[in-house]
């Protein structure tokens, strides 16, 4: 018998053997151009032509199931549906357990200098790099059918793809956290998730169980009092700030630090919802944060970020009156201006959401040379914890290697197997020190190759203690530092949505509770949320009362400084009266607005060529100004009388669509030679008042209209408790 041929050989035979495996290098594992740092690419999917194949390449039909005769039973033999049922039953992974509810996008940061008197950061290393990054946005308590528009701090976690390997800034658009040490993380989440046993109220803290936990946890305060201003509400991603929350170090080449606050400082300008404007978006239109980020990119308007950091010498961090590794606390500006380092601009949506968005797994233990922890006991916690859960989600330990994940740069270690395994190491030698590998991979330090190095200031000696460090204790003065900073109409937003939480509180134990740490703050906001809740007030408890204030808090005070993609609602009709055609005066509104890149939707009671949007399916909430053209109006489209009813919509939604657009502060306009009829002015659209803007000339409306959006919303018509 002759000899066996070998496994090689014989596939060499049959013409199955190439050059390599691809996947059997790990650098090369991507394959792209020279200069293609495109995390995602390599992992592309084109469906534009071809056959419907298996999961391994064979070519199927897959539409019907293979059966024992015409109305017989299906076979266990048929593999096709077995392949496709099985892949669809296990397509969702556990959603995250925090900030479910999430949209990304891919961008570009550039480096404005050479920043090595900082860090030796590659990314930050010389002016003009560009590094490829992947932001998601998210809300944190909801879960992933939850609505955008929740009360809630919101995520904020940018990956940038460095030469050197990722990092991660894992932040949210608020500045501190609830907690200061990562050991009550769990208690905190369970307080604020739905009731085990209901499963209810969804996305929301207007109940016993997290307001119990906020008045029994101080910590709690300042984060809750961000949440319950404008932060917790924005108008869209695009118009929040983001931060890093934790105290890090950046770590020069020769060991030296400092101790640094991230800050993403948004370019399009803060902007908030008003509350009942955000309660009614949430039914409306449950994606509208997501859908926002989505069309800003797709119209070519990404939005933009500077990277800032507040930079503090290593034995500054007890200088300020409290301590910088205290997560609950914020580094005012006065002590610590920013400092510019890049810009980042989002300029691609994702291919597939699940692959991209659902499946990148951020962790604040993604780090480069250059950066360094430091001993905040919160980020110290989440170091472990962002790990173990990605473990979780992904069913085993290999989750960095999915396209989003994966570094662009070659990856070397001894790391092996585990579920989902996708490369095939080439190096049988997989233990250090080796020799049967020439020693390879190499150990990277602070002086071989580019390796991470911990700052040598950092020290770990010193008793063993289960406890905070007393400078963690003060828990009033920074909410009382953030109040006093808000506009009074701002001040009044707080306390508004303290009172619809605690309204909804059962126990009046809580309710006392929560007065009695509100207090310790300020007994003025204790009065004005017991008065809503019918309870007597504290004594005022002014340990912890001040008068100072810091710059940078108030969203309402500062103009946007673009109106770019803004959404103006113009009211129409297909109606034609008094020889006024109201389609025309829209066409032409529309077709001005778009010089200002403002995306303008003309809405009537029927979708006849140039109309937009029905009546039925628009709402005040759907856009940022409205204007309402006199053709409309002669139309009878805003009369009060049975007349003007109408089963194409909603009885009066063309009045109520203008008059809650002037309750909820938006700017508001009439386009036209005639006055507003006397509906509408008794609504608010009178041209006497601020920000409504009337004129029978385009150019004078829409100067008038971009100006009121950049004023974005007019506080003067909310009102604000009288106070002795």
């Amino acid at each position: 018998m002759g000899r066996l041929l070998s496994h090689t050989t014989l596939l060499g035979l049959l013409g199955l053997v190439s050059a390599g495996c691809p996947f059997a290098d790990p650098s090369a594992l991507r394959a792209r151009a020279d200069g293609d740092t495109d995390p995602v690419l390599g992992a592309m999917v084109d469906d534009s032509n071809g056959f419907f194949t298996d999961d391994v390449g064979g070519q199927i039909q897959e539409q019907d199931s293979l059966r024992a005769g015409e109305r017989g039973p299906t076979l266990l033999e048929d593999y096709i549906f077995r392949q496709k049922i099985t892949h669809f039953d296990h397509e969702r992974v556990p959603e995250r357990a925090v900030h479910a509810r999430g949209a990304g996008a891919h961008g570009t940061f550039t480096s404005y200098g050479d920043w090595s008197n900082l860090t030796a950061a590659s990314f930050l290393g010389t002016a003009g790099k560009e590094t490829p990054v992947f932001v998601r946005f998210s809300t944190v308590a909801g879960s992933r059918g939850s609505a955008d528009t929740a009360r809630d701090v919101h995520g904020f976690a940018t990956r940038f793809y460095t030469d050197e390997g990722n990092f991660d800034i894992v932040g949210n658009n608020i500045p501190v956290f609830f907690i200061q040490d990562a050991i009550r993380f769990p208690d905190l989440i369970h307080s604020v998730k739905p009731s085990p046993d209901s499963e209810i109220p969804q996305a929301a803290t207007a109940h016993d169980s997290a307001w119990d936990f906020f008045s029994q946890q101080p910590s709690t305060l300042h984060t809750l009092f961000w949440a319950m201003a404008g932060f917790g509400i924005p108008r869209s991603f695009r118009h929040m700030d983001g931060f890093g929350v934790h105290t890090f170090r950046l770590v020069k080449d020769d060991g030296t630090s400092k101790l640094v606050k991230w800050h993403w400082k948004t370019k399009q300008g803060k902007a908030s919802l008003y509350w009942e404007e955000a309660q009614i978006l949430a039914g409306k239109n449950a994606d509208a944060h997501r859908q926002d980020l989505f069309e800003a990119i797709e119209s070519g308007n990404g939005p933009e970020w500077e990277l800032a950091v507040q930079v503090v010498d290593e034995d500054q961090a007890l200088a300020f009156g409290f301590d910088l590794f205290d997560p609950t606390k914020i580094l005012p500006e006065e002590y610590a201006p920013l400092q510019k380092l890049g810009v980042m601009k989002l300029h691609t949506n994702p291919t597939n959401y699940f692959a991209e968005t659902e499946q990148i797994m951020f962790q604040p233990g993604h780090i480069v040379r250059g950066v360094d922890f430091t001993e905040d006991p919160l980020l110290q916690g989440r170091i472990f914890s962002y790990l173990d859960t990605q473990i979780n989600r992904h069913g085993g330990p290999n989750f960095e290697q999915l396209p989003i994940n994966r570094p662009v740069i070659p990856i070397h270690n001894n790391n092996r197997d585990g579920a989902g395994q996708n490369l095939i190491h080439k190096n049988i030698h997989a233990y250090s020190p080796n020799s049967l590998n020439d020693g390879y991979p190499q150990q990277a330090s602070q002086s071989s190759g580019r390796g991470f190095f911990s700052a040598p200031i950092r020290s770990t000696s010193g008793r063993l203690v289960r406890g905070l460090s007393s400078t963690f204790d003060d828990h009033w003065s920074q909410p009382r530092l953030f109040y006093n900073s808000l506009t009074p109409v701002e001040q009044q937003f707080l306390i508004n949505a303290i009172r619809f939480e605690t309204s909804h509180l059962t126990s009046t134990t809580v309710k006392q509770n929560v007065l009695t740490q509100i207090n310790k703050i300020s007994n003025d906001i204790a009065v004005r949320v017991a008065t809503a809740l019918g309870l007597e007030a504290p004594a005022p408890d002014d340990t912890y009362y001040h008068d100072n204030t810091t710059i940078g808090i108030s969203i309402t005070n500062v103009t946007l400084p673009s109106v770019a993609t803004l959404k103006v609602g113009i009211l129409a009709s297909t109606s034609k009266a008094n020889g006024t055609n109201a389609l025309d005066q829209a066409k032409t509104l529309k077709t001005r607005l778009a010089n200002e890149n403002l995306t303008s939707t003309v809405v009537a009671e029927t979708l006849v060529d140039g109309v937009d949007k029905t009546y039925s399916a628009a709402d005040a909430t759907d856009f940022d100004a409205v204007i309402v053209v006199s053709g409309a109006d002669s139309a009878g489209l805003f009369a009060l009388s049975a007349a003007n009813l109408s089963p194409l919509y909603p009885p009066l939604r063309p009045l109520q669509i203008a008059t809650t657009a002037y309750l909820f502060g938006k700017p508001v306009a009439y386009f036209g030679a005639a006055a507003p009829s006397d509906p509408l002015v008794a609504g608010g659209l009178d041209p006497k008042t601020e920000g409504v803007y009337a004129s029978a000339d385009v150019e004078t409306l829409a100067t008038g209209l971009v100006g009121g959006l950049k004023t974005f919303k007019f506080t003067g018509r909310y009102p604000v408790d009288k106070t002795t």
